[in-house]
């Protein structure tokens, strides 16, 4: 890993959403002694400075004009891509929810958090939108669309409602008494009900990842299931102003049923094909992370699987493969493991954004996998 590259894992995030936000304790100061601090701090400690640090990325290294979750930073100001001032808007709802983490934690005070969160609100408001829908991507200084690929340059239903999912907990956060975060819920409540959630059905009991002023329905990505996408569906179905019919779930996203698996793999349930049309058997962990941000697996189930189950199934897997480490990498073991999608080093020497599962292994351990999933 380039040391010089600083690129943001947002399922790490998942540390400051399920570790209680309990008061904060004097910060742990290290002795004189040769010991590191990590060797001397309790778990409580690693895991505070494990959140602080994620929390800095969406604090001190957001984009400045929109404060929104920058794509990547890289710190010495080196962007081939010259993508500087690229945010991400699923990325940004993921930020949303550390602002939070952040108050709670007293690593900002309320007022920093609101200010910061009215800032990244009033952007989102101006930027480009499709049917309600924001783009992957976004330039931070202007808000116009930077197209993720050349036909991806519309409406990103997944990556929006991993931001709207976002604003609906700061939504819920905010206190109604008071008159600027009163105003900043009347200004996600329009966010929340301009989204076109049934435009990206496409007349069919389905939803589409992506639609385009430019080139229409040419992307033709059928979202279905089981991945990363749940929330997408969810929330489609919890419009209060375009929602899908509950067809476009039962027949898009589960297949009329076939989304439901009976396998095993490493002596543990799938629950839920990975893969509609075959391929890989286990997805990357973070399909196991993102949807679940704001939507709680424990006790949910509906006719297809037990959430938490599969969730749990999902970890186990990709830690006996790891303990098992079928592929004698250096290095995995009980206590190295987590393999999801991130940036890493490519064959090639450069850096790229990579999918790493069990039949995908490239020996690169994603820490953010191991952390979110505990």
């Amino acid at each position: 890993m380039n040391n010089s590259v600083i690129t943001v894992s947002v399922a790490i995030l998942f540390i400051g959403l399920f570790i209680s936000c309990s008061d904060k304790k004097k910060q742990y100061q290290p002795s004189e002694s040769n010991s590191t601090w990590q060797q001397l701090a309790s778990e409580e400690e690693l895991l505070d400075s494990v959140q602080r640090q994620t929390f800095r990325y969406f604090w001190d290294f957001a984009e400045p004009v929109s404060g929104m979750a920058r794509e990547r930073f890289h710190p010495e100001g080196n962007y081939p891509q010259n993508d500087k001032h690229i945010v991400t808007t699923g990325g940004g709802g993921f930020g949303l929810m550390a602002i939070l983490v952040g108050i709670e934690r007293n690593y900002i005070s309320r007022a920093e958090g609101v200010k910061r969160i009215d800032q990244i609100i009033r952007f989102l408001e101006k930027a480009d939108r499709f049917h309600g829908i924001w783009p992957h991507w976004l330039n931070g200084e202007t808000g116009k669309t930077k197209p993720f690929s050349k036909k991806d340059d519309g409406g990103d239903i997944v990556e929006s409602a991993y931001l709207m999912q976002g604003l609906l907990c700061v939504r819920q956060y905010c206190d109604t008494t008071n008159f600027i975060e009163k105003n900043i819920v009347d200004r996600i409540n329009k966010l929340w009900y301009d989204m076109e959630w049934n435009w990206h059905t496409n007349n069919e009991n389905v939803l589409y990842w992506h639609w385009s002023p430019n080139f229409g329905w040419d992307m033709n990505f059928r979202i279905q299931g089981y991945n990363e996408c749940l929330i997408a569906y969810v929330l489609a179905a919890s419009s209060p102003t375009f929602s899908i019919d509950t067809k476009v779930y039962h027949e898009g996203w589960a297949r009329n049923g076939d989304i439901i698996t009976n396998d095993q793999y490493y002596g543990h349930e799938r629950v839920l094909d990975h893969y509609p049309g075959g391929g890989p058997t286990i997805g990357p962990l973070f399909w196991a992370h993102y949807s679940y941000l704001g939507l709680d697996p424990s006790g949910l189930s509906d006719r297809y699987a037990d959430y938490w189950t599969l969730n749990m199934n999902h970890t186990l897997i990709h830690y006996t493969h790891c303990v098992e480490n079928p592929g004698k990498f250096s290095g995995y073991s009980d206590s190295v493991w987590g393999l999801t999608s991130s940036y890493t080093r490519l064959d090639d020497g450069s850096i790229g954004y990579t999918s790493h599962k069990p039949e995908s292994d490239k020996g690169i351990i994603s820490p953010t996998a191991a952390l979110s999933s505990m």
